[in-house]
């Protein structure tokens, strides 16, 4: 059971990685999912991910208050609103157009939902 929480665990954080690059994937709630898991397997990679000099602050201000900095709202914001930007430009379809307003008006509803770290 351990390999299949380490292999989630690289997995989680390889998404994670693909998130910083690709604006409708997120990156910390994988880095979440990849600390849980590497909680599970490898005490070593959980430690080093809690203890990130970039990503370990998200990751603790999640884990004791559930909470998200304020930049990283506004990013999230900014990036959702370049999202429905490049569609519109694009020239996408209604239907997709309308989910794409939906999922990411829920996303901003649960960012913003959210205390201040």
């Amino acid at each position: 059971m351990r390999l299949l929480w380490l292999a989630s665990g690289f997995f989680a954080l390889a998404f994670g990685g693909l998130g910083i690059v690709l604006p409708l994937l997120p990156t910390v709630p994988f880095l979440l999912l990849a600390t849980f898991c590497f909680g599970k397997s490898s005490p070593r990679l959980h430690d080093w991910l809690v203890h990130h000099p970039v990503y370990g602050a998200h990751i603790r201000d999640w884990r004791a208050r559930g909470a998200i900095h304020p930049n990283a709202k506004r990013l999230a914001t900014f990036s959702a609103l370049v999202t429905l930007g490049i569609s519109l430009v694009l020239g996408v379809g209604t239907t997709i157009l309308l989910v794409q307003i939906i999922a990411l008006s829920g996303m901003l509803v649960f960012i913003w939902s959210r205390p201040p770290a």
